[in-house]
């Protein structure tokens, strides 16, 4: 384990972006090897190149309306042989590549995820995860951050781009298969945590995803690009 390239998409991320990237500094700093970040600019007319820059961090434009493109180009510019992946409104706790690193060392696991947290909890949200849950619960993956090294990745075929949305759960699920094939387990990191914003739940509403399970449902069989644009790409209220 030489290098850690952590992959962050970001659409206009002006507001948020800081402060994972301060999260992203302080966790390296509390590991013994570099931290290379790599940012994937998604059509932004904002200042989230800036903020990037000011943290060093490298970053790569790939404008399609696709997560798992947008994902796959920050990967393809990174030169880490461990590939960690954030999304720009969430924050790690500063000892996650620790964990990561301690997982990795036993040789136990192809990769994984995360524990993850709202940054703010209410009755509507609770419900709308439990709308989500039975998906993660029925495959037994996590996401939120995925961390694993460079070639197991590349053996999975990176973040299908066929699919226009829930990619990240596709690809737990092929890498946890992957993993299965090599004798390997699918980790979920329990001793750190990310933090991840509520603005969807801030602009759509806490009980929207309650009140629209068809979109719970086109989200994540992920072909369906009219409600990607809706509740990710182009969102409007």
């Amino acid at each position: 384990m030489k290098k850690i390239s952590i992959i962050i998409p970001a659409h206009n991320e002006e507001n948020y972006i800081g402060k994972c990237l301060t999260s992203v500094r302080e966790a390296a700093a509390r590991i013994d090897l570099p931290v290379e970040i790599v940012v994937t600019l998604n059509r932004c007319t904002d200042t989230t190149g800036d903020i990037a820059h000011r943290y060093d961090a490298l970053t790569v434009e790939e404008d399609a309306r696709n997560l798992a493109k947008i994902r796959n180009a920050g990967i393809r510019q990174s030169s880490g042989d461990v590939i960690a992946t954030i999304d720009a409104d969430s924050w790690m706790s500063a000892n996650m590549f620790e964990e990561v690193i301690t997982h990795l060392e036993t040789g136990y696991f192809v990769g994984g995820g995360v524990r993850i947290r709202p940054e703010r909890w209410s009755v509507g949200i609770v419900f709308s995860l439990l709308r989500v849950a039975p998906y993660l619960l029925k495959a037994r993956v996590s996401a939120g951050m995925f961390w694993m090294p460079r070639k197991n990745f590349e053996a999975v075929g990176g973040f299908d781009e066929g699919r226009v949305s829930a990619e990240d759960y596709r690809f737990a699920i092929d890498l946890k298969r992957f993993g299965r094939q090599q004798g390997l387990r699918y980790g979920t990191i329990g001793r750190a945590h990310i933090v991840t914003s509520c603005r969807k739940f801030d602009q759509f509403g806490d009980w929207y995803l309650v009140k629209n399970p068809s979109l719970v449902k086109d989200i994540f069989e992920g072909q369906n690009q009219q409600a990607a644009d809706h509740f990710y790409y182009a969102p409007r209220r």
